[in-house]
């Protein structure tokens, strides 16, 4: 029972690492991109590339796939983003960032192979550590940090603080003379390198494999809607719940209720606390 808590709770955390990810880019764009779990999916690929196929040591391979997740941060900005922000206030971007997220799936497919790859071990450990092993602590030890590293970010720095503004009123903050563009961009390539560290953290638990993207993007985002948007707690609260749901649900009931769990913990959630756990109530002026 304590090896379904621990699994539990480190898939909880990589969900809400993704949760994270979408925070970030939803404090300068009011945008929730269908691209963040493929974000996690390219960390995890070229993470398991440098350290398996180019033989380097295991921080050249943590810079790698930080290095891929940033990329792609900043191309879901300047190619689904930017250009659909700039010519109507319809969700549009849905569709854009669906489609390069379809178009980046399949191209990591054809690259990397469509089966699933083992994710070498990063630190020298047996295999029968049990709940001690280093899969379940890596994913939980880096989404705390973080959590903790985007509430210094955003309290502590210059640019932190411009992330809030922007979050408040992005009109207000251009008005100030501040670039929206350049500072959205900041936020997505900020983004795509947490996005990338998280799929790192998690290859030993998730393996490194191609079509993980799509179904960290749902998970991340029913995290984030169960933990209040934009809380970066509700987010840890959110993911953990349902990294916890999951487990406990493939253990008693069998792995293919897991997704009825969890589309059912965001419509409890949803009907009670439309705002989620932590979020803040929106009150529209009329």
């Amino acid at each position: 029972m304590l090896t379904v808590l621990i699994t539990g709770l480190a898939t909880g955390m990589l969900f809400a690492a993704v949760a994270l990810v979408y925070n970030v880019m939803y404090s300068t764009s009011k945008v929730l991109s269908v691209t963040t779990g493929h974000i996690s999916m390219l960390g995890g690929v070229f993470g398991a590339y440098a350290i398996s196929v180019l033989q380097l040591h295991w921080t050249l391979g943590l810079l790698a796939a930080i290095a891929a997740g940033a990329a792609f941060g900043a191309l879901t900005e300047l190619l689904a983003i930017r250009r659909v922000l700039n010519r109507s206030d319809e969700h549009l971007w849905l569709l854009s960032t669906l489609a390069l997220a379809t178009m980046v799936q399949q191209a990591a497919g054809l690259w990397w192979g469509t089966e699933p790859k083992p994710f070498p071990r990063l630190i020298p450990q047996d295999f029968g550590a049990g709940v001690l092993d280093q899969k379940f602590w890596l994913p939980i030890g880096m989404t705390l940090l973080m959590a903790v590293g985007l509430e210094l970010f955003y309290k502590r720095t210059m640019y932190g603080k411009v992330f809030m503004a922007m979050s408040e009123d992005a009109f207000a903050a251009q008005a100030r003379g501040i670039s929206t563009d350049r500072i959205r961009l900041m936020s997505y390539v900020l983004s795509g390198a947490l996005g990338g560290l998280a799929g790192f953290a998690a290859g030993q638990l998730t393996f490194a494999f191609f079509a993980l993207g799509l179904t960290l993007t749902l998970n991340g985002f029913i995290a984030l809607a169960v933990g209040g948007l934009g809380s970066n707690i509700g987010a840890i609260l959110g993911g953990a719940a349902l990294g916890l749901l999951n487990a406990y649900a493939s253990y008693w009931f069998g792995g293919e209720y897991q997704q009825t769990i969890a589309v059912g913990l965001l419509m409890i959630v949803l009907l009670v606390k439309p705002e989620g756990l932590l979020g803040d109530r929106q009150v529209r002026p009329v």
